[in-house]
């Protein structure tokens, strides 16, 4: 892997990076939605997703970031392309965000990975026994998800953390594939921290899914108390419950 500045060429040996140079590319909303739809597997999805050039905003920003840097992170590469889910392929759990941090997950190459959000999150993660590291820093540091897989609904870091409504539906193709080949809940459920849901899944007849709100472990959030370390726990150990497949509580509210 070279020092470039810039993004990361795909195939040029950033860890765990699923795209090589012959990866189709998609350059507008409706190539995203047929590469997305005939990709077949989360390995050849999370490949064409982390090339896409679908939203010129999004394009733009992102590889400036990788760029110009942060003065805390000049000497180390950037990733400043779209950030694939990650995790274990089959999953008990998925973990949605909104789009990677701009010095996060655009420089790390992995959602929730390289910020403080992260360490918020990844922190709770290891205490339930959902993660093997308490921390997560970069690709390939050894980190490892358990019956947990992570994504984005936007999945390029936008300027502000703030997508526009024609980017989010734009890179829905993507979502919308990847949570059809681990199950996608339908229909969506109202959102409330701890408030659990249990909905009907696409492509997996017959084993309905129980979702849990959980507010984003963001700095806003963690430092004025909204959301705490035993809040994102007691959130997470009902996720492993479930998973375990133990008797779901009546009104659970955390």
């Amino acid at each position: 892997m070279t020092e470039d500045r810039g993004p990361a060429r795909p195939g040029n040996g950033w860890p765990g990076d699923p795209a090589t140079a012959q990866t189709p590319v998609a350059r507008g909303p409706a190539e995203v939605r047929s590469l997305a739809a005939t990709a077949g597997s989360l390995p050849e999805l999370a490949a064409r997703e982390s090339v896409c050039r679908a939203c010129p905003r999004l394009v733009r920003w992102r590889e400036q970031v990788a760029a110009t840097r942060r003065r805390s992170f000049e000497a180390q590469p950037y990733w400043g392309r779209p950030v694939p889910g990650w995790g274990d392929d089959r999953p008990s759990i998925v973990v949605l965000g909104l789009a990677p941090a701009a010095h996060g997950g655009n420089r790390t190459g992995r959602i929730f990975t390289g910020d403080r959000s992260g360490d918020f999150l990844f922190a709770s993660l290891f205490r339930c026994g959902l993660a093997a590291q308490p921390t997560s820093v970069a690709a390939g540091d050894g980190q490892r998800l358990r019956s947990v897989r992570m994504a984005a609904a936007v999945r390029c870091a936008p300027p502000d953390n703030k997508p526009e409504p024609s980017e989010r539906d734009a890179c829905a193709p993507w979502l919308t594939a990847e949570l059809g080949l681990v199950s996608e809940p339908l229909p969506r459920p109202a959102f409330g921290h701890g408030v659990e849901v249990t909905v009907d899944a696409a492509g997996d007849a017959g084993n309905p899914l129980t979702v849990l709100g959980c507010y984003h472990p963001s700095q806003q959030n963690t430092f004025t108390g909204r959301v705490t370390g035993p809040m994102l726990d007691t959130v997470f150990g009902r996720a492993r419950d479930i998973a375990a497949g133990c008797a779901p509580e009546a009104d659970y509210l955390g």
